[in-house]
């Protein structure tokens, strides 16, 4: 635990909190609509418990507990540093934009705030000069850049409004760690990175996201890569994504696209005279890097596509896997042994640490890390990880993730702290904590559970058919289709259908896209904000969407009436990462299915289900077509796990439930 002050005793924390929470208290006078809810108040006095005697605080908030507001005001009375992370940016912004305006001005507290998004969000200042000076410049973006430079305060390339979303210029320019100068950079004072950064150390709320905090703690013993100040006391909202986003980014990968930017790079500091073209060896092993990842990653592809169909899956592999390939992939390091080697010689010759130096020095660095990267995924032989190729539109990516990733959220993120709040909807199977303990590695966290605030008994129903076949039957698509079709009439739209795959998207579309008299929005037609904005806005609009929708959508009033979910959404056990963990489990004596598939499936449904009901106002039908939840003995464990509401197999009672 880290050397910190506490904070004040307990009693003051908590009880200035129960204050402002009171019927009579600050909230209620400043904000408003505010209405005073023993959830929160208990959730908000157990935050500042936390805060106050440090460890670690699982709080499952079921919707409608106003869960943000219990733990930002602890955070702002406690006047410390606190870390708020959350697991998307639409709580980042709601939380920073809405929430702490208005508490700042209800408290009466005086606290400077701050908003951070990872590095690739902003423009890097050194890579736009020369991005100016190549040959091959894009004056219509450099025009359009150099204009918003005389107004933004943040660099922030979501301020850039009409740039799409995969500019492939602004990847050029963006201020990725890869590329990142350090103190060294000549913009350094001026770098929007250092400024982000500057005012998160000057602030007492720091808001930031689950893929950044990661992100900045894989990368911490970097002088380049940490933009996240230090912080003893954290908060995680949506704490449920946590063990996903920590697999992403304490894994390793390598891919076309970051070879590629690293000769892209190379090559534009020596066309530039950034680097010295030193008797043409750093041009050679550019070169000889550029041929043998043309040859590896094209035979990588052709190797994933005999093997299957050449689309977004992931195949799992081992050291026996390459065959011959391996050799093409030690060319590779060969290769970018070379650059390294060649860059850091360049590094030492220049005085007075000039930014060629540095430029060449940063080169070197990020070919020795593609090498040692390389170097172990070809290994393929560390049991903590599950080794796999995944190809993504002309991506090729070799990786490897850890299969347990507690022991690395444990020691990264909940040892760092002297205290953490973990917080989400749904944190609990059949109100256990046991599960998400497990997967986070917070084996000794207090908990608290927060029902939620809404009467699921007055406010919804859970519609199960009475008779179904199989998941796995020929027959279930045509089967989903009827029922689908049918509730949708009776709910005259109005609905989200979330699926479990494409496939059965597109099956049940085909079938009743011609009969329904109401709007359908197919995922994948437009981004995923458009469609939303188009659900919204459309009378009677219907939603087909996969698992992108399953979360972080908010939806408020008539406007969405019905959830129906096709399948019961278990993770497939092709998947690498599910596959090693099930081994894992079962290579210790442990029950994979109950242990964890089951318990994931059950998090992912309620995150589902928990798109109906919003409001106190909302009135919704919520249907799961699977059978199994009927026909199967671990149903029981979702059904417990599901919101309060009554159950019926009648789709007449569907009919009667809106008529009420």
């Amino acid at each position: 635990m880290p050397e910190v002050p506490a904070l004040p005793g307990t009693p003051g924390l908590v009880s200035a909190v129960a204050a402002a929470f009171a019927g009579d208290g600050v909230l209620a006078r400043a904000v408003d609509q505010f209405e005073p809810r023993a959830g929160q108040r208990a959730m908000a006095m157990a935050v500042a418990e936390t805060l106050s005697n440090g460890g670690v605080l699982l709080a499952e908030a079921g919707t409608g507990t106003g869960k943000t507001l219990a733990y930002l005001v602890p955070a702002i009375l406690s006047r410390q540093r606190v870390l708020v992370s959350t697991g998307t940016k639409n709580l980042q912004e709601q939380i920073y934009f809405k929430d702490l305006p208005v508490l700042r001005e209800a408290l009466g507290v005086p606290f400077k705030a701050a908003y951070m998004k990872g590095r690739a969000n902003y423009l890097c200042l050194h890579r736009l000069d020369q991005l100016r000076a190549s040959p091959a410049v894009p004056y219509d973006f450099v025009s359009m850049v150099d204009e918003w430079i005389r107004v933004t305060e943040t660099g922030d390339r979501a301020e850039l409004r009409d740039l799409p979303e995969d500019s492939a210029t602004w990847h050029d320019v963006s201020a990725t760690a890869d590329t990142c100068l350090g103190n060294d950079c000549p913009q350094y004072q001026e770098c929007y990175v250092t400024r982000m950064r500057q005012r998160a150390a000057e602030s007492d709320v720091v808001i930031v996201n689950h893929h950044l905090l990661c992100a900045d703690a894989s990368v911490r013993q970097s002088s380049y890569g940490e933009v996240i100040p230090e912080c003893h006391y954290a908060v995680l909202d949506e704490a449920h994504q946590l063990e996903d986003v920590a697999t992403q980014y304490f894994g390793i990968a390598v891919s076309n696209y970051r070879v590629d930017d690293l000769v892209k790079d190379g090559e534009r500091a020596l066309n530039l005279g950034v680097v010295e073209d030193a008797d043409a060896n750093i041009r050679r092993a550019l070169n000889r890097v550029d041929d043998h990842a043309r040859e590896f990653f094209g035979r990588l592809a052709m190797a994933r596509l005999s093997r299957g169909s050449f689309g977004e899956e992931r195949l799992r592999i081992g050291p026996e896997w390459f065959g011959d390939i391996v050799d093409d992939g030690l060319g590779l390091i060969g290769g970018l042994d070379a650059v390294e080697r060649e860059m850091a010689k360049m590094a030492g010759t220049g005085t007075g640490g000039s930014v060629a130096n540095e430029e060449a020095g940063t080169l070197a660095r990020r070919a020795a890390e593609l090498r040692d990267n390389l170097s172990f995924l070809l290994e393929a032989s560390n049991p903590s990880f599950v080794y796999f190729l995944e190809t993504r539109n002309r991506g090729v990516f070799l990786r490897a993730a850890p299969i347990d990733v507690s022991g690395i959220i444990r020691e990264q993120l909940l040892d760092r702290m002297r205290a953490t709040v973990l917080t989400s909807a749904t944190l609990t199977i059949a109100g256990s904590f046991e599960y998400v303990k497990r997967r986070l590695g917070a084996h000794d966290a207090a908990d608290l559970r927060v029902p939620s605030e809404f009467d699921f008994a007055e406010q919804a129903i859970l519609y199960l058919p009475r008779q179904m076949p199989a998941p796995k039957s020929p027959e279930y698509g045509e089967a989903v289709a009827r029922e689908v079709a049918d509730l949708l009439r009776r709910t005259e739209g109005r609905a989200f259908v979330l699926f479990t795959s494409y496939a059965m998207l597109r099956t049940v579309r085909d079938r009743v896209e011609a009969e329904l008299p109401y709007p359908l929005i197919v995922q994948g037609s437009a981004p995923r904000s458009v469609l939303l904005a188009q659900f919204r806005t459309t009378p009677n609009a219907v939603l087909f969407a996969t698992s992108s929708f399953w979360q972080g959508v908010d939806v408020v009033g008539e406007q969405l009436s019905c959830v129906i979910i096709d399948k019961l959404p278990f993770a497939s056990p092709g998947d690498p990462i599910t596959a090693a963990r099930i081994e894992a489990i079962s290579a210790e004596g442990g029950d994979a299915f109950q242990e964890y598939q089951v318990p994931l499936a059950i998090l992912a449904m309620l995150q589902g289900l928990g798109r109906l009901i919003r409001h106190r106002s909302d009135r919704g039908v919520l249907a799961v077509l699977d059978p199994r939840l009927r026909t199967m003995g671990y149903g029981r464990r979702f059904l417990d796990s599901f919101p309060p509401a009554p159950v019926t197999q009648n789709p007449e009672a569907v009919s009667r439930f809106f008529a009420d």
